[in-house]
């Protein structure tokens, strides 16, 4: 047939272009020179490019022949393009290290983006990193799970979700057909008890010698100003220790966190009470050209570390008795049993979604003058200025 390629002509051919071999095969010049099959088929109904191979590693008459088995799954109501992504077939190892990376922009939480590879590399690897991901399946979830999932249930529990993210992965991308770290696998494993563990929270009266404490011990200044600044916002300590002086207004009384340090993902604006607004005044003192409110002490121009406010927590005695985390809770007691204001702007004030979707639709203001009020009483009180104040709504 007079339009189809021959081995001369292919070599011949330089003008950068697609050049038919008389059916579904093409011969692809790239600008740069270089030449690879192209395979133009339709499957359902759609019209697919399916590479090759490069020319000559692939002749003519093997392009040629991969065209025609293609065809030929195609023309029987196969899908050529799956055979195909079975011949790349990842290993676990490396499928969880692309869920991974596919994820990780979006995770907030630093110690959960540690961890999520971490556990499975700990767990997971030893027994399916190596294997295909089609070649997983109960017998071998199991032997990852078993062994802890009565002794560690919390670690097995977040290590099953990160193998079944892992295998969904898997799965949207044609390698495997089931997800057996699913439900497949729920009548082998005994059922965990619905238990929530909370953080250690120190009661809320013994936050004002809790700060004492803190102040006295042997920290350095911008680790207890950072201590000091969350507890009076109520804040968590990413957020804490991540602060920017350009998301602090002063003058304004206003620190506005924006949605991508939020866990909620929305911007956050916190009213600045006298207390921690004197805070923020000291800690300006210690300001240098990172633009961070507490920066490192020990890491120029980086934030305090996660570790740091729980390591003064150790030195002070606190660690036995609350997390850094648990200020918060005694601050959600207090406001509940020592203030008379309302649900929605306590909850506000710790950066809590309040109402279902379509509540919170229609509920567009932030309470911001009420927890200005809230947050005034809140500085009072865990600064010892007073043991107890009560305002009304």
């Amino acid at each position: 047939m007079a339009s189809r390629l021959t081995v001369a002509r292919v070599r011949s051919i330089a003008q950068p272009g697609m050049y038919g071999d008389g059916g579904t095969l093409y011969l692809k010049v790239a600008p740069g020179g270089s030449k690879s099959w192209i395979q133009r088929v339709t499957i359902d109904g759609r019209r697919h490019d399916i590479g090759l191979g490069g020319f000559p590693l692939v002749t003519l008459a093997r392009a040629r022949e991969l065209a025609f088995d293609n065809r030929r799954v195609a023309r029987s109501g196969g899908d050529p393009l799956a055979a195909k992504r079975r011949a790349r077939i990842p290993t676990f190892r490396e499928a969880a290290q692309k869920t991974f990376a596919a994820n990780k922009r979006r995770w907030r939480n630093g110690k959960h983006t540690r961890n999520w590879i971490q556990s499975l590399a700990k767990y997971a690897f030893p027994v399916l990193g190596d294997m295909g991901v089609h070649r997983i399946g109960r017998e071998e979830l199991l032997r990852v799970l078993e062994p802890i999932w009565v002794t560690k249930p919390a670690t097995a529990r977040k290590l099953r979700q990160r193998i079944r993210a892992t295998l969904s992965w898997c799965q949207a991308h044609g390698y495997i057909e089931h997800n057996w770290a699913g439900e497949a696998i729920n009548g082998a494993l005994p059922a965990m008890p619905s238990v929530r563990a909370h953080f250690r929270a120190i009661p809320y009266r013994d936050v004002p010698d809790a700060l004492t404490v803190v102040d006295a011990g042997d920290g350095s200044p911008v680790v207890k100003q950072c201590f000091r600044f969350l507890v009076l916002t109520a804040s968590r300590s990413g957020e804490a220790r991540n602060a920017m002086w350009d998301e602090i207004d002063l003058h304004g009384r206003e620190w506005r966190i924006p949605a991508t340090r939020m866990k909620a993902g929305a911007e956050h604006r916190v009213p600045l009470s006298d207390q921690s607004k004197e805070v923020l005044v000291c800690a300006a003192r210690l300001r240098d050209d990172s633009g961070l409110v507490f920066p490192s002490p020990t890491r120029r121009g980086r934030p305090l570390s996660d570790m740091t406010l729980m390591k003064t927590l150790r030195a002070t005695g606190l660690a036995e008795r609350t997390t850094v985390h648990g200020f918060r809770s005694a601050f959600r007691d207090w406001a509940s049993e020592c203030t008379d204001m309302d649900h929605a702007a306590i909850e506000l004030s710790l950066a809590h979604k309040v109402g279902s979707a379509v509540e919170r639709a229609y509920a567009r203001s932030d309470l911001m003058e009420k927890r200005r009020l809230l947050m005034g009483e809140w500085g009072y009180f865990a600064s010892g200025s007073i043991k107890r104040r009560r305002h009304s709504r």
